[in-house]
C-alpha cells in the first residue's frame, strides 16, 4: 500500500483523565515525527473536565490541544462510559481511521476501545497487561476487557506478557516496549518547579522546607481510600501520625476534597504539620515528587515516578497492578495499617528507605520504540485488509 494511501486513514489517539496525558504526550510528539505514520487526531472524552486545569497540564508537557473534545463530564461509571460510546461513534465515523490507540485503563480507555472493536476498527492499548488481580478496582475491569479486544498491546514490564497469555492473548498481539510516562518524566525533569515556588504561589509558608526531617508528599483519589467514611478516616488518621514525624504536603484531589468535607472529617487533617495544596500541574508536582523524603499515595502512576525518582513511596493500598515497583523499585504496600505505614516512615526517616533501581527499557524512549513498531503493524494491516477487499 502507498504512503499516500495509507495516510489518508488518521490515527486516532484517545485521552480522557489526567495520568492519560503524561502516557500521551511522548507518543504524540514520537508519531509526529515519524513519516511513516498516518496524521494524528486527538480526541479528548472531557471525562477529567476541569478546563483550566487540563490546559495546564497540556502546556506543561508540551502537548497539543485536543482536535476534538466529547465534553463527557462526571457521573457514574456506566453512565460515563456509555455516554463517551455514544459520543465516540460519530468520530469514527466521520474520519475512518486506521487504527484507535489508547492509553491507561481509565473509563475512556474502554469505552472507546469497545466502540472501535465493533466497528472494526483495529485497538492499540498502551500500558497493557498490568493486573493488581482485584475485581473491586474498576480499573482492573477496564484493563482487563481493553485488552480482550486490543489487537495490538504494549507493555511496561516483562511480567505483564505473562499475564496477557495467562488470559488467551496471542504472544503476537505483545509487544514489551517500556513505560512512555517515564518518557515524560524524563524529559520533563530539568523544567520541574521547585518546592518552595509552589507554596509561594499558593500562599504557603515555605519554613517546612528548611526542615532537617524533610517533607513527605501525599496523594490520595481511588475510591477505596476516600468514598468510604471509615475508610477515609483511618486514612486521615495515618496522614495525622506521619506529620508528627515529618512535615506532608499534600495537593488535594477534588473527590477527596469534598468526601473530608461531606463527611465532617476535616479536624483530622487540622494539623500544623499537614499543609493542603489544590490539586497542581504537572510540573509542580513533579518538584514535589522529586524533593520529597518519602511519598504516601494511591495513585499507580506515581509509584512508578518514584520508583524513577528513588524517592521511597508508601502505597496505601492492598495490591498493585505496577508490582515491579515493589519487586525493582521503591514502592512497598502498607495499605491503611496504621502500624505499618508509621513502621515504614520510622524505618525511612532512620536509613533512607528503598532506592530500588530503574526497571528495564524505562530510558525515556518508549515512545519511539511504539512509533516505529506502530508504523510497520498499520502497513502490514492495512495491506491484509487490502488484499481481503480486492
Amino acid at each position: 500500500m502507498s504512503g499516500a494511501r495509507l495516510h489518508s486513514k488518521p490515527l486516532v489517539c484517545v485521552v480522557g483523565a489526567r495520568p492519560n496525558y503524561m502516557k500521551m504526550a511522548p507518543l504524540v510528539r514520537a508519531f509526529a515525527a515519524h513519516a511513516d505514520l498516518p496524521p494524528v487526531v486527538l480526541v479528548h472524552t472531557g471525562q477529567h473536565y476541569d478546563v483550566a486545569m487540563n490546559e495546564r497540564l497540556f502546556a506543561d508537557l508540551e502537548m497539543p490541544a485536543p482536535d476534538l473534545n466529547l465534553e463527557v463530564g462526571s457521573g457514574t461509571h456506566a453512565v460515563q462510559t456509555a455516554e463517551i460510546m455514544r459520543r465516540f461513534e460519530p468520530v469514527l465515523d466521520d474520519l475512518a481511521p486506521s487504527a484507535v490507540l489508547v492509553v491507561g485503563d481509565v473509563n475512556s480507555t474502554l469505552a472507546c476501545s469497545l466502540v472501535a472493536a465493533k466497528r472494526r476498527t483495529p485497538v492499540v492499548h498502551v500500558e497493557a497487561g498490568l493486573r493488581s488481580f482485584d475485581r473491586e478496582m474498576p480499573e482492573e475491569i477496564n484493563r482487563l476487557l481493553t485488552d480482550q479486544i486490543a489487537d495490538l498491546l504494549y507493555t511496561t514490564e516483562r511480567a505483564a506478557a505473562d499475564n496477557l497469555t495467562r488470559e488467551g492473548i496471542a504472544p503476537d498481539r505483545i509487544r514489551f516496549v517500556g513505560n512512555v510516562m517515564i518518557d515524560s518524566l524524563l524529559r520533563h525533569r530539568q523544567r520541574a518547579k521547585p518546592p518552595a515556588a509552589t507554596l509561594e504561589r499558593e500562599g504557603c509558608a515555605t519554613t517546612l522546607l528548611h526542615d532537617e526531617r524533610g517533607f513527605g508528599l501525599v496523594t490520595l483519589h481511588r475510591p477505596s481510600n476516600v468514598d468510604d467514611r471509615d475508610a477515609l478516616r483511618e486514612a486521615l488518621s495515618i496522614l495525622r501520625e506521619v506529620s508528627t514525624r515529618l512535615p506532608l504536603i499534600w495537593p488535594v484531589h477534588p473527590r477527596a476534597r469534598r468526601n473530608i468535607d461531606q463527611f465532617d472529617l476535616s479536624s483530622l487533617i487540622d494539623s500544623a504539620g499537614i499543609v493542603l495544596l489544590p490539586p497542581q500541574g504537572y510540573l509542580e508536582m513533579l518538584g514535589l515528587l522529586a524533593d520529597a523524603r518519602l511519598v504516601l499515595t494511591d495513585s499507580g502512576g506515581i509509584q512508578e515516578e518514584t520508583t524513577a525518582l528513588a524517592v521511597p513511596c508508601l502505597t496505601m493500598r492492598d495490591n498493585t497492578e505496577r508490582p515491579i515497583t515493589v519487586e525493582q523499585g521503591t514502592n512497598t504496600l502498607v495499605g491503611r495499617s496504621r502500624a505499618r505505614a508509621i513502621a515504614c516512615v520510622d524505618e525511612i526517616l532512620r536509613t533512607g528507605g528503598k532506592r530500588g533501581r530503574m526497571p528495564e527499557l524505562w530510558d525515556g524512549r518508549a515512545a519511539d520504540r511504539i512509533a516505529a513498531d506502530l508504523a510497520g503493524w498499520l502497513e502490514i494491516a492495512a495491506a491484509g485488509r487490502e488484499a481481503v477487499n480486492a
